[in-house]
């Protein structure tokens, strides 16, 4: 998977192309937003079933991350489960594939809006994690710097010559980086929103997901 480097204060990190943030000094992946048994959520609030793949697919991307780079720290950066009764329903299949992915790594599940209170599922449970010179946590405080967030599933759109493309994006600035959702199954926010415009400063950036991420100024 390619990845495009940034600094954050005087920090070089790395976005890949899956959605995961790489802190190499740090041995640390970052991932967020991950929206575990979303298919069970939407079947019980009697929407229009999904097929219920999303964990599996997600939890497999997380793997080749976590094979590629070799982390020694992972951090779930909030939602990480869709709801804390999605949390319950996993397999016993799904819990024991989490439990191998933690095996010998520190492991911090962040509290998400969708997923506060503890989680009893391995690893440790925090409201933030500062980690000098950076602190993590998920949902952006305005005015604070070296901060990374998600929660806001950032999106981008550009134009090129002959088609316009859409993808989950990294928004960045000297301040903060806001992560996309990792999830199968999660929607997104275009970077021009008014919540994720006035949180970035003018000369903000986004780095577009996917086989070859894409670093372009955050489309407004």
């Amino acid at each position: 998977m390619q990845s495009v480097p940034f600094t954050l204060a005087g920090t070089r990190l790395e976005a890949l192309g899956s959605g995961a943030l790489w802190w190499q000094d740090r041995s640390l992946l970052c991932v967020s937003d991950l929206h575990l048994g979303k298919s069970d959520r939407l079947a019980r609030n009697g929407a229009a079933p999904l097929p219920p793949y999303e964990t599996r697919d997600t939890l497999l991307r997380l793997e080749a991350d976590l094979t590629q780079t070799g982390a020694g720290t992972v951090i779930c950066l909030g939602d990480s489960f869709d709801d804390l009764a999605a949390l319950e329903s996993l397999s016993e299949d799904d819990r024991l594939w989490i439990a191998r992915l933690q095996a010998g790594r520190r492991w911090v599940w962040i509290e998400g809006n969708h997923d506060p209170g503890p989680i009893d599922l391995g690893g440790s449970h925090l409201s933030e994690l500062p980690a000098p010179p950076l602190t993590f946590r998920h949902i952006a405080k305005p005015g604070k710097s070296g901060e990374i967030s998600g929660h806001y599933h950032p999106k981008a759109t550009i134009r090129t010559r002959h088609r316009t493309i859409t993808r989950p994006a990294f928004l960045f600035d000297t301040d903060r980086v806001i992560l996309p959702a990792y999830g199968t199954y999660t929607g997104g926010l275009r970077s021009h929103d008014a919540a994720l415009t006035s949180l970035m400063r003018p000369e903000a950036r986004a780095i577009l997901t996917g086989p070859t991420p894409r670093l372009v100024d955050m489309p407004r």
